[in-house]
């Protein structure tokens, strides 16, 4: 069965109307953003932010239509709020919902999202480039051979890249036709933008959509019960570690950098947003410490050595391990291989899974911390 045109779901989508305005969704100019690729249809719904929280149930009207729709696979619509919408009527039903402080988009309360997961992990980088992915995939099944069950979110909307480190093919499903069922490989659960779009197609979105579809991979997917939930960020600190930050309970943050002097002063940026939001940093890891010649051994410390480990120390965070410039490295995450899951009795597999145990007693002792400065409550 082929997939439906963009003008069939329009068309099938001129049939909901918007409960305040009382025209359809479609000559309002409402749809956003639609996107169909092999069977996968996304799209988001542009509303007023005062309105965001009103209209979860004409978001989920609209995915359920579509859902419905004949070669439709999966169906993912998102709110937005990149400009108010003009009122009608006189401006009825504009009104501010209670207890919405500022984030419209209809946002759940922040436990409502992953409330099945233990620990969130973010694992960022002040820039790109440094193998912040890499890292990512194989701290994730590093923790998943210490018997946890493991999912890895690819929060990297523009830069999508667990299907290609993961090799993982086709298009996540949905068991009970209301939300979406993790990818799974290597024993981890995995979820990302890559799985919905074609792997050279743009995702040309602006901030609120890219929060809202990351909000929507937390809540419309089926996770299930999971111990950690490592976070593939994107470079940088935007909206998307700030939408981490202020919806879900991170457990910390981990931070990747190389040696280099103008990589470590974008990590401790990293560093810093992550301290002014109130989110632990478990650690530091340098990655492509050195390189060792596979054939005489001899070591190079190309981009430097050490720099990492000494920027830990002086601000004050531990220092999690140092991984090397190694083309075993390379290749196997570019296969879809990584080194944790290909060759779990090497050397490098034995540094990833050094830095995981590391970071899981970072944790533990976060919580710890965090436990001892709760308020008690003594009766006499």
């Amino acid at each position: 069965m082929s997939q439906p045109s963009e003008q069939q779901i329009l068309d099938a989508l001129k049939c909901v109307v918007d409960p305040d305005r009382k025209r359809d969704i479609v000559s309002l100019g409402m749809v956003q953003g639609l996107r169909i690729s092999d069977g996968h249809v996304v799209m988001a719904l542009q509303v007023d932010p005062q309105r965001g929280a009103a209209l979860e149930p004409l978001r989920k009207q609209v995915e359920t239509l579509v859902h419905k729709l004949p070669g439709v696979l999966t169906a993912s619509v998102v709110l937005t709020a990149e400009r108010p919408a003009p009122p009608a009527g006189g401006g009825r039903g504009q009104g501010h919902a209670h207890g919405h402080h500022g984030h419209g988009h209809g946002q759940a309360p922040a436990a409502e999202l992953l409330p099945e997961v233990g620990a969130i992990v973010a694992v960022a980088s002040g820039k790109g480039g440094v193998g912040k992915s890499t890292t990512a995939v194989n701290l994730a099944l590093a923790l998943a051979s210490l018997n946890l069950r493991v999912g890895l979110l690819d929060a990297d909307i523009y830069g999508p890249s667990m299907r290609r480190l993961l090799a993982i093919e086709g298009q996540p499903q949905s068991s009970d036709g209301a939300r979406l069922d993790p990818m799974e490989k290597y024993g981890i659960k995995v979820m990302s933008m890559a799985f919905l779009v074609e792997e050279e197609t743009p995702i040309v979105w602006r901030g609120p959509m890219v929060q809202s579809a990351l909000e929507q991979m937390m809540r419309d997917v089926a996770w299930g019960p999971l111990d950690v939930m490592v976070v593939d960020m994107p470079p940088g600190t935007g909206d998307t570690q700030l939408t981490m930050a202020q919806r879900v309970p991170l457990a910390g943050a981990v931070i990747v950098s190389t040696p280099q002097d103008i990589a470590l002063i974008d990590a401790r940026k990293g560093l810093n947003m992550f301290r002014k939001v109130d989110v632990p940093v478990l650690g530091l890891i340098e990655n492509m410490s050195y390189f060792c010649c596979p054939n005489c051994g001899h070591r190079t410390e190309i981009f430097g050595h050490g720099g990492a480990h000494a920027e830990a120390d002086r601000l004050g965070m531990p220092f999690l391990g140092e991984i090397p410039l190694d083309v075993v490295i390379r290749e196997t995450s570019d296969g879809g291989h990584p080194i944790v899951a290909s060759d779990p009795g090497s050397e490098h597999a034995r540094a990833y899974l050094a830095i995981a145990e590391k970071v899981l007693a970072a944790v533990e002792g976060s919580r710890a911390e965090q436990a001892a400065k709760a308020p008690r409550i003594v009766v006499s």
